[in-house]
């Protein structure tokens, strides 16, 4: 037994948890009760106890006697993705692009079905919606949402948007899950996203998808628009290229951290 295992502080069950947690890697369908056992080299008893135990919190969903994560578990990363890496790595970039464009700009990831702002930019025109690190958004509404969302596996996607309506913001606002879908599809084909006034009257935004060395993406940036001074034309032309940019050399700056991912 280590000294870490004989520390009398130490928590065997959250070990297991944990164990069983790291476990649950397999692409669909999952894993079965017996696939964690033998991953893990836990007693099957103790594997059922965790992944119970789990799905009652949300971090795990089972189909048919297999079990995978939902997005929920973003969370356990949110706080290390915020403050010690993708948010301090990425906020000069934003910060660089809001002074170059004259428009806010963010960085955000995704959390269940909200997305949360890491790292922002803002000039001295000041939109209605202003994202400061933490603020928290639908993602089904927005394009730095879309972006995340399209980068899910379609059981985790259907975790995020479940099955009925969708709530309406404005009147442009998407409500249809079919209409929902078909557009993440345009937003992963296309590799951005472009909101027309959706989540707010007035306000017009695109997004990108930042990618990690090994082309995961972990995270979006998005500048946001006046639609009253800034046309679609203008959204596409000169904006979308400035982003699409950043976001290169955020990913860039993320591969120099991160040399033996």
């Amino acid at each position: 037994m280590s000294e870490v295992a004989a520390d009398a502080a130490y928590v065997r069950s959250l070990e297991r948890g944990l164990a069983v947690l790291r476990a649950l890697d397999a692409p669909p369908p999952g894993r079965t009760i017996a696939d964690v056992s033998r991953a893990t080299d836990l007693p099957r008893a103790a594997v059922r106890r965790a992944l119970l135990t789990l799905q009652q919190l949300g971090y795990v969903r089972a189909d048919n006697a297999h079990y995978r994560l939902t997005p929920r578990v973003l969370e356990l990363g949110y706080a290390y993705l915020s403050s010690l890496e993708i948010g301090d790595l990425a906020q000069p970039h934003i910060e660089a692009l809001s002074d170059e464009l004259g428009e806010a700009s963010a960085l955000t990831v995704l959390d269940g079905a909200e997305t949360v702002c890491v790292a922002s930019a803002k000039p001295k025109r000041i939109l209605t919606t202003s994202a400061r690190v933490g603020t928290r958004f639908p993602a089904a509404a927005t394009a730095s949402g879309r972006v995340l969302l399209a980068a899910l596996s379609p059981l985790d996607l259907d975790a995020v948007l479940g099955t009925g309506p969708l709530p309406r913001y404005t009147r442009r606002t998407i409500t249809s899950q079919e209409r929902l879908r078909a557009e993440i599809v345009r937003v992963r084909r296309q590799g951005y996203s472009l909101v027309d006034e959706e989540l707010e009257d007035g306000l017009r935004a695109t997004a990108a998808p930042i990618h990690d060395a090994a082309g995961t993406v972990i995270a979006a940036a998005n500048v946001a628009a006046n639609a009253s001074r800034t046309t679609l034309d203008a959204v596409r032309n000169k904006i979308l290229p400035q982003l699409l940019l950043t976001a290169r050399r955020i990913e860039d700056d993320l591969r120099r951290s991160r040399p033996d991912a």
